[in-house]
């Protein structure tokens, strides 16, 4: 019992780190002809299992390529989604999670990231974007009524989609159910009609 008890405060016990993963196909391909080079000439190694492995390395390279080229093609994909989106408006959450929404202007790239600049100088990356306005229609001025004064008798508009998209995630004049921000249960009650 007291090995056991031994080893038991040891700690845990780390794996040892995979060599074979690490291992190249160049590196395996020189290991392999080493093999054969220095191999006994009266037990010469077994030749379809070497082309066996020779498949199976080609085939793991070819699948590792067909991966990188599936992502280079889904990154296009979104690099023209994106594109399609300028002049739409959105809304969603930048990577600080900050709730915001506007006109779409142009699409920036950063390394494997695309992001989409909104009109008020948000960033919104591409897989952030919650809510896509495929019509954006501008809010009406508000006209006051012939012989007001400044802001006397001014009608107040109601909430438009746009408009509650423009304050998404602020309270104001899109804040339709009165609890201090624009949220979902806002857009819920204006594209519902209530």
């Amino acid at each position: 019992m007291s090995t056991i008890d031994a080893l038991a405060g040891a700690g845990p016990i780390q794996p040892a780190g995979n060599r074979f993963n690490d291992l190249s196909s160049e590196e395996f391909i020189k290991i392999i002809f080493t093999e054969l080079s220095n191999q006994d000439p009266f037990k010469p190694n077994d030749s379809s299992a070497l082309l066996e492995q020779l498949n199976s390395i080609r085939s793991i390279e070819s699948d590792m390529q067909l991966s990188k080229d599936l992502q280079g093609i889904v990154f296009q994909n979104q690099l023209a989604t994106a594109g399609n989106l300028i002049g739409k408006r959105v809304a969603g959450m930048t990577a600080d999670n900050d709730r915001v929404g506007g006109v779409v202007k142009s699409v920036a790239r950063s390394g494997d990231e695309i992001a989409l600049i909104l009109d008020n100088g948000w960033i919104l990356p591409i897989d952030n974007v919650e809510f896509i306005d495929q019509n954006p229609t501008p809010t009406p001025p508000v006209i006051p009524s012939p012989g007001a004064g400044a802001g006397a008798g001014t009608p107040t508009p109601p909430p438009t989609q746009s408009s509650v998209v423009a304050n998404w995630g602020q309270g104001g004049p899109s804040d339709l159910n009165g609890d201090g921000a624009v949220d979902a249960q806002d857009l819920a009650k204006l594209l519902s009609g209530g």
